[in-house]
């Protein structure tokens, strides 16, 4: 299989789609000439056109709102929006519009839109362009969130993205887009709700989301040197959330990390941490740990932000913790 960096597996997915549905459409800023901010959709303009390559003004509810009516009046389409942190200047219609509208037609209406947006810190972005707020629209019934961390994963869960007639939240991490991976020529799809056991092991569950799945791995690494086993989970999609695979791991383990960039406080951590309390208490020999960010604003300064967002470290001292080797 060829190795190709992320960002180009979204490319080729994207255009993969694009020829085998000539009714869909991208919509955003700065993704036609530009090529959008990270150059997912360079080259797409010159060969699909304007009408399908559309680019917008500065207005991400402009840019909901249209890719909304576009994809209930019968044009599956994808919205980009630059970053997540810009979501909140949409949250009305991705909340109370996009998220409800099958709901409220009776299913009547079907909503075949993807909205692309990147997330997360590590690039000295600061406070307003380098937030993980995949926690927010977890929250919110209607929506599925999908957040791959690797090419192959990539362009196999954007494929069922695009093809699905609910809306659909897909959260890409900027540090992933360089990274590099074996994504096969064939066609194949990868179904929401199924995580990837990216590791096996034996001694404690390591449960991660995007680019933690990086970190996580190398932690594993790391803690195989001292003789600890960790297996790594990556969970791929929020919603739905494949428990069942996280609960199994959980029952051969019986120790428990759950690693994402957000917020610790009210972060995915916490729902999944309840999960495993309700459904596999009597299986836990330690409780459950979460590493997130810390409760602040991302700083600008590259030795803030290090500190603020969970690193190797991090996911170390959390094993070593339920373990009871610290």
């Amino acid at each position: 299989m060829p190795e190709i960096t992320f960002v180009e597996s979204l490319r080729m997915t994207l255009k993969e789609e694009m020829e085998r549905d000539p009714s869909l459409m991208l919509i955003g800023e700065d993704i036609g000439r530009y090529g959008s901010i990270f150059g997912v959709t360079k080259g797409l303009l010159e060969e699909f056109g304007p009408h399908r390559i559309r680019s917008t003004p500065i207005s991400e509810s402009a840019i909901i709102g249209s890719a909304l009516g576009a994809a209930m009046t019968g044009t599956r389409t994808i919205a980009e929006i630059m970053y997540v942190d810009f979501t909140t200047c949409a949250m009305d219609q991705i909340v109370n519009q996009v998220a409800k509208m099958r709901y409220m037609s009776g299913g009547k209406a079907k909503i075949p839109l993807v909205i692309r947006t990147q997330g997360g810190g590590g690039r000295g972005n600061a406070a307003q362009h380098s937030q993980s707020l995949e926690a927010l629209f977890l929250h919110i019934p209607g929506l599925k969130i999908v957040m791959p961390s690797t090419p192959y994963d990539a362009r196999g869960l954007l494929k069922t993205a695009i093809r699905d007639d609910n809306p659909v939240m897909f959260i890409e991490h900027k540090l992933l887009y360089a990274t590099k991976g074996s994504v096969p020529d064939g066609e194949y799809l990868i179904p929401f709700g199924q995580s990837d056991i990216k590791r096996k092991g034996k001694d404690v569950t390591i449960a991660a989301i995007s680019y933690m799945v990086m970190k996580a791995l190398k932690a594993a690494q790391r803690l195989a040197g001292e003789g600890i086993e960790a297996e790594v989970i990556d969970l791929r999609s929020l919603v739905p959330l494949d428990l069942d695979s996280i609960l199994q791991s959980v029952r051969k383990t019986n120790r428990v990390v759950i690693v994402h960039e957000g917020c610790r406080r009210n972060g995915i951590g916490a729902e999944i941490s309840s999960l495993i309390q309700e459904e596999a208490f009597d299986f836990l020999d330690a409780p459950v740990e979460r590493v997130g960010s810390l409760n602040v604003p991302i700083p600008y300064a590259e030795p803030l932000e290090k500190a603020v967002i969970p690193d190797e470290e991090d996911i170390v001292t959390a094993v070593k913790k339920v373990l009871y080797r610290t």
